[in-house]
């Protein structure tokens, strides 16, 4: 109880801008103890293939997955998918239509600083379409960037599951 009363303090006075330079310290313990919200996007091109981006960081290293970002504290969903679009894939609102794929549920056994514990998070999925494709990406969140066919991507070994998810029927939610 001692901790989520820190935690629930800790988090009642931070802003949105605050809240995104949390200490790592202070991180570990929210992802040790939370789940993060977070939106995905399925992006996909005007012949309908599907960008995906090789994971840098923890969890899901490694693996091709969509662009994707955390929910900061006082941000709002609105606020969240602009810096999405702004910050990972450089698109200023060059966008066909924006649908809800659902909520998703995705369970990692590591965490951004190792495997001691594991992370969770509770994903707002988003589709776009693009009107016109960006001619560069940043290569922060990812090393680099493919676009799949559908049918492509579900066989992958190295596509990571969640991001299956997406484009199935049976899907975990």
């Amino acid at each position: 109880m001692a901790l989520f009363n820190l935690i629930n303090g800790f988090y009642q006075t931070l802003t949105s801008l605050e809240a995104s330079m949390l200490s790592e310290k202070m991180f570990e313990i929210i992802v040790d103890s939370t789940p993060l919200v977070s939106i995905d996007l399925v992006v996909r091109s005007p012949d309908n293939k599907v960008l995906l981006g090789k994971r840098v960081n923890r969890p899901a290293q490694g693996f091709w997955f969509v662009p994707g970002c955390r929910i900061m504290k006082n941000e709002s969903i609105k606020a969240t998918f602009k810096r999405l679009l702004d910050d990972e894939l450089y698109i200023k609102h060059d966008i066909d239509l924006k649908k809800s794929l659902g909520v998703y549920q995705h369970f990692y056994p590591d965490n951004f600083l190792g495997d001691r514990f594991g992370t969770h998070y509770v994903v707002l999925a988003y589709q776009i379409k693009l009107l016109n494709l960006p001619s560069t990406l940043p290569k922060i969140q990812h090393s680099e960037y493919k676009w799949f066919e559908e049918d492509e991507l579900l066989k992958s070994s190295n596509v990571h599951e969640h991001t299956k998810w997406y484009f199935l029927e049976n899907k975990q939610t």
